[in-house]
């Protein structure tokens, strides 16, 4: 399944998306990794039922673009994956 973007609100300060084609593994990992931006003062998503629904994510900074911070979170989740694998291939 492809991964697909619905944007539905995008303001500055303010991110609100759909993201279907991922599971709450990533969700979850989106979510944390988007916390470890001090700009970010809202990270969260929902689901209206857990095993159909599409995941709908909201986040919102105090300072700087929002889908900014989401891109940046996604560099982050790529570099530790990075990470993950070359460690993972030395054993």
């Amino acid at each position: 399944m492809a991964i697909e973007i619905k944007i539905i609100e995008n303001t500055k300060n303010r991110f609100f998306f759909e993201l279907s084609g991922v599971d709450h593994t990533f969700c979850n990992l989106l979510k944390e990794e988007l916390w470890n931006d001090p700009d970010v003062k809202v990270s969260s998503y929902r689901t209206t039922h857990p095993l159909v629904s599409i995941p709908q994510f909201i986040i919102e900074t105090s300072k700087g673009s929002a889908s900014e911070a989401v891109i940046s979170a996604m560099k982050r989740i790529e570099s530790l994956n990075k990470k993950f694998l070359t460690a993972f291939s030395k054993i």
